[in-house]
């Protein structure tokens, strides 16, 4: 473990989740391109001590990566959310790319499919959880269009034969740890909800505060709770190990196609706070 004097610069950022949990991301992939330049970065945050970081290149893009989405025992969520996107925001991080799994919502999914969701429905209680920036995060468009365009891109090429991409859903998020009840997804199914998790929210709107685009590719790895049939604790097992190196692989061809100078429409969403002291406000303008 390194506690590194200053934050590594980056642009690109890939957030794993379960669906990449169970390999060591990205050197298990064995892929042309791929350098780690450093692994166990720590660094002191305003929100504690960050997870443990990794930062590689994949050709000349530099990549700060986390696992588990910074989730570890000891540490709230809210918390390491905020550790990890105050890291990204402070190596000036320009897109992100997270992952993770799911629970089939809408009946026409089924455990394997992968997803890229368009939208989302916040029924965590992690609430106000932010970086202390004063902005006015417009969220009529919380995924980016780009990096949502490269994952069905890279997903569609890459799956087999039969396997099933779709480009659009609404998530819905969820607390945990433990998974909900059939009434909960009844309700969360009623409200329009596709696919229910626990990590798209804080971290879409984290990523909006922080300027950067975000995106993330979802697989489905069991049925909520009183949809279609009881899940397999097997099948979720399985699900997590073995699709976790083409989830990777995923992620990273659409990560090639990327570049930080697209311009998108993402950092146009957030604004300046109206909600601003009036006497600040005047004191601004004299200055």
């Amino acid at each position: 473990m390194v506690h590194p004097d200053s934050i590594p610069r980056a642009e690109f950022a890939v957030i794993g989740g379960s669906g990449t949990f169970s390999i060591s991301f990205p050197e298990d992939l064995e892929q042309a391109g791929i350098q780690v330049i450093a692994t166990g970065l720590v660094f002191t945050t305003p929100f504690g001590e960050s997870p443990s970081f990794k930062l590689f290149k994949l050709d000349e893009k530099k990549v700060l990566t986390v696992r588990m989405h910074g989730w570890r025992s000891g540490v709230s969520r809210a918390s390491a959310s905020q550790q990890v996107f105050w890291v990204l925001r402070e190596a000036g991080i320009k897109k992100v790319i997270a992952e993770g799994g799911v629970g089939s919502i809408n009946r026409l999914l089924r455990p394997g499919d992968l997803l890229v969701p368009s939208d989302y429905l916040d029924f965590s209680m992690r609430k106000d959880v932010g970086l202390g920036g004063e902005y006015l995060l417009t969220m009529r468009r919380p995924v980016c269009p780009l990096i949502k365009r490269e994952l069905v891109a890279a997903a569609e090429k890459s799956v087999e034969p039969g396997r099933r991409v779709f480009n659009c859903g609404v998530y819905a998020v969820t607390d945990g740890r433990h998974f909900e009840s059939p009434a909960e997804v009844a309700m969360l199914g009623r409200l329009g909800a596709d696919i229910v998790g626990q990590s798209m929210c804080p971290e879409v709107y984290l990523a909006r505060e922080i300027g950067a685009c975000y995106g993330r590719l979802d697989i489905v790895s069991n049925y909520a709770e009183g949809v279609v049939r009881e899940w397999d604790h097997r099948l979720l097992k399985d699900i997590f190990y073995n699709e976790a190196i083409k989830s990777a692989k995923i992620i990273l061809k659409a990560l090639s196609h990327l570049d930080p100078s697209q311009v998108c429409g993402c950092p146009n969403l957030r604004l300046d706070t109206l909600l601003r002291d009036k006497t600040e406000k005047e004191e601004i303008v004299e200055d």
